[in-house]
């Protein structure tokens, strides 16, 4: 029988496709991986891994193993997440991905409270992409995730932490200036400074602005950072849409859209086998607790789509 210390080896090489990388992460010797990958491939009667290949490959029949071992390592980590869990035992590694139109912005407000109230639990977190953070979770490589949602994925849960105003950013003589709130149709008619490809917000102005990715110039005016898009503006003019969050102080630049207002919901999401309950719970609480009251409130808008 397999151990799981071998199941672990083997799955560490497949992710990574190097033995010295895969030991490095498991924290033992490469010969010592080695060996007990060796040892599980006599004891199968089967190549798990094609090393005549650069990077190592799996066999066909490796790949099926890895799937399983995959399986067999995440139900072992859930019994032991169901007892501390049952014992009220909050402590240990937690790994968050988040997306960078969030982190900055929200992460100050209750990371450190959190850490303060539970020493006991070492966060990780990483900023990536909706895409990403999807494959991580799969993947076991994240437990929880905080992002734009609906995700509407089958294997991921979403739990609504609040919901923030999508706002008109633009300089202080623009046209909007003399505005109470903006019309939509307005935003079609200006130059829009958009997030580059790949982040969901991007989607949520498309929608919202009722743009094209095809026949709108807008989508020519890209840029990687919502503090970026906000610099662009000031200097170049036009206009960009920021989340409430990004937004200190409400002046002349930013502007409120008519009604119904758009908001972009923001959750804890997890994978379904997911078993640290009390924990997700904490975060979740900590977070609601430190942010301003009103974005726990989802009726003030309507909550916009970006898939």
């Amino acid at each position: 029988m397999l151990s799981l210390l071998q199941l672990e080896y083997i799955v560490a090489v497949a992710q990574h496709r190097h033995f010295a990388k895969a030991a490095e992460t498991c924290f033992v010797t490469q010969p010592t991986l080695s060996m007990q990958i060796q040892k599980a491939e006599e004891e199968l009667n089967a190549l798990i891994f094609d090393r005549s290949r650069q990077p190592i490959s799996l066999t066909d029949v490796g790949a099926v193993l890895v799937e399983q071992a995959k399986l067999v390592l995440r139900e072992h980590q859930r019994m032991i997440d169901m007892v501390k869990d049952f014992r009220n035992d909050i402590g240990g590694e937690l790994s968050i991905g988040i997306i960078p139109t969030v982190a900055p912005y929200l992460l100050p407000l209750f990371a450190g409270d959190f850490l303060r109230s539970f020493p006991q639990v070492q966060l990780r977190i990483k900023e990536l992409t909706t895409a990403q953070i999807s494959k991580a979770l799969l993947n076991d490589e994240l437990d929880l995730a905080i992002l734009a949602t609906p995700l509407l994925e089958n294997y991921i849960l979403e739990m609504p932490l609040f919901y923030e105003e999508i706002m008109v950013y633009s300089q202080p003589q623009h046209r909007f200036s003399q505005w109470s709130s903006i019309p939509i149709e307005e935003l079609s008619k200006e130059k829009i400074w958009l997030l580059s490809q790949g982040n969901c917000f991007r989607n949520q102005i498309i929608n919202v602005c009722n743009l094209g990715e095809n026949n709108n110039p807008s989508l020519n005016y890209e840029s990687g950072s919502l503090e970026s898009l906000r610099r662009l503006v000031d200097k170049e003019g036009g206009i960009t849409l920021l989340p409430e969050l990004a937004i200190e102080d409400k002046n002349e630049q930013i502007h409120s859209l008519n009604s119904p207002v758009p908001l972009r919901e923001i959750s804890l999401v997890y994978a379904r086998h997911f078993a640290k309950h009390k924990l997700l719970k904490s975060v979740a609480n900590f977070i609601q607790k430190n942010i301003p009251a009103h974005l726990l409130n989802s009726q003030r808008g309507q909550v916009v789509e970006w898939k």
